[in-house]
């Protein structure tokens, strides 16, 4: 009875598991007779003798634990089918923004006009100046950008200049726009879908550069440092001094990096922190600009701090290797003039968003928190000295067992980490899509897959597995995968934006070059035998 079978017909016969399991809350038609079923599976199951000689016994025991497995899919359905949702009324909401911006630039001038003389009559001087300030904003917001508008409006006139920045500019806003080198780059000729004489171009392509416009000033910067480190901490010290006394910016640390300020001088009082869970989560409404001081490890834990949007990233190089950190320390202050100044180039890095689902678990309440990934999510035998079997799914379709050490799904920003050592390949940044590597496969044709991003990924520890297995996201938070449990792997809507020390192109090409060496060798001699 193969698993693929029972999968492609559990509950409601059609084939379509996420289809089935979006239209009741559970999944099921009737939960009262799935409770029942269950029950009775279980039943049988401990009533049932299996004894390692009885044959027809061990396959009609397996039988019930795979009919057993089945009836508690509607958990894992309902996962993929949140994250396919979350994934499709995303695209939906950019897709009606671009609309709507496109039937407001359809109106014709004299109307805007009109409406902006109107209101400028209505509003005082002051008023009007902030009014015309924020419409300019919301119209700069054109077709092929995102925008972030986090401008506080507040009419009233106060004769501090600080009051007026704080109630105008609690959160810097900016957009997102595609650019290139050149204006006779080729790129711009094909941005839109044509059909003509039945020629197809594509839309919109992913490999353009992505540059960041500032449309206010920023305020706030969140500094993460690499621990344990004196020249880093140093570095923090002077970084917060200039960027206090020389550019008026209200700053954030860590309470660790905190208390490190306050012991070296009570001078660092104004730098504040966070004292709980919940604000860390809104940290992405105060902060405009986050600075990591160390290597790749202080980029994921950066990350890993927002678990919806994040704030551009600037890392600088303290670490090891660099792959996203290009930005060098000796030179901090004229990159971060330029990068608060702007534009900048910057990379927008995807992540993965993972589920674990426990066999016990009966329906979505009693799934496990999702956790995001920058750079991959690892499963692996641990300790145990037997072979991982997992079985793999992609949408709902087998895609095989993996029988060796482990399996790596990595973004293409990890393309260069685990997955790299492991065989995988190296893929540029701002591919969209998923890596599918395995670790130590003990078959000589299990080859690398890179699946697109629009994929859910579904690993499960099947129930004839002879040890469990290990699950750790971006080489933290490990967690075990027993024999049911099911991990479910999908694009997190929320990419993390790193900011270019020229473009994503020429940084992912430098950090190759120089962390890896790649391709590096002598040049052939040119005095030797000649093509006659």
């Amino acid at each position: 009875m193969a698993p693929s079978k029972l999968n492609s017909t559990d509950s409601c016969g059609n084939g379509n598991v996420s289809f089935c399991c979006s239209q009741p809350d559970n999944g099921f038609n009737d939960p009262l007779s799935l409770f029942h079923s269950e029950k009775a599976v279980q039943e049988l199951l401990q009533q049932t003798p299996v004894q390692g000689t009885d044959d027809q016994h061990v396959e009609f025991s397996e039988a019930l634990r795979t009919v057993a497995k089945a009836l508690r899919r509607a958990a894992e359905g309902k996962a993929s089918a949140q994250a396919e949702a979350a994934e499709w009324k995303r695209r939906y909401e950019l897709e009606r923004e671009r609309n709507q911006r496109l039937q407001l630039k359809e109106h014709s001038p004299e109307e805007h006009n009109d409406d902006f003389n109107e209101e400028r009559t209505k509003n005082s001087t002051n008023q009007s100046m902030l009014s015309n300030h924020t419409n300019k904003q919301s119209e700069n917001c054109c077709i092929n950008e995102i925008c972030s508008h986090e401008i506080l409006q507040d009419g009233e006139t106060d004769s501090d200049s600080k009051m007026i920045q704080n109630r105008m500019m609690r959160k810097a806003s900016f957009k997102l726009s595609w650019c290139c080198k050149s204006e006779n780059s080729d790129q711009h000729k094909h941005d839109v879908v044509s059909f003509e004489r039945g020629n197809i171009t594509t839309a919109e392509r992913s490999s353009k550069q992505i540059s960041l416009k500032w449309e206010s000033n920023p305020q706030t910067v969140l500094i993460m440092t690499k621990p344990n480190s004196t020249s880093v901490r140093i570095l923090c010290a002077d970084m917060v001094r200039w960027l206090k006394e020389h550019k008026r910016l209200n700053i954030y640390v860590e309470p660790r990096v905190r208390g490190e300020l306050l012991t070296e001088s009570s001078y660092f009082n104004f730098v504040q922190t966070w004292k709980d869970d919940k604000e860390i989560s809104l940290l992405h409404t105060e902060v405009d600009v986050v600075v990591t001081l160390g290597g790749d490890g202080t980029v994921l834990w950066a990350a890993s701090m927002f678990k919806g949007p994040v704030p551009p990233i600037v890392p600088f190089s303290l670490g090891s290797l660099g792959f996203m950190t290009p930005f060098y320390s000796q030179h901090y202050r004229d990159s971060l003039d330029s990068i608060l100044r702007g534009p900048i180039s910057i990379t927008l890095r995807h992540r993965l968003q993972c589920h674990v689902i426990r066999d016990a678990a009966t329906n979505e309440i009693e799934t496990e928190e999702p956790i995001l990934v920058l750079n991959e999510v690892t499963i692996d035998r641990g300790i145990s000295s037997f072979l991982t079997n997992l079985e793999c799914y992609c949408d709902n379709s087998f895609v095989t067992c993996v029988q060796g050490d482990g399996l790596i799904l990595s973004t293409t920003s990890g393309s260069t980490a685990y997955s790299l050592a492991a065989g995988g390949s190296m893929v540029h940044p701002q591919v969209p899509g998923i890596l599918f590597t395995p670790i130590c496969p003990h078959s000589l044709s299990f080859r690398p897959l890179i699946l697109p991003e629009h994929v859910t990924i579904r690993v499960q520890v099947p129930f004839n597995s002879r040890s469990p297995a290990w699950a750790s996201f971006d080489g933290k938070d490990r967690k075990q995968l027993t024999p049911g449990d099911v991990l479910v792997c999908s694009m997190a809507p929320w990419p993390v934006p790193t900011a270019c020390q020229v473009d994503s192109t020429n940084d992912f090409l430098h950090s190759i070059h120089e962390g890896l060496h790649w391709n590096l060798r002598k040049t052939q001699s040119f005095d030797g035998p000649l093509d006659q």
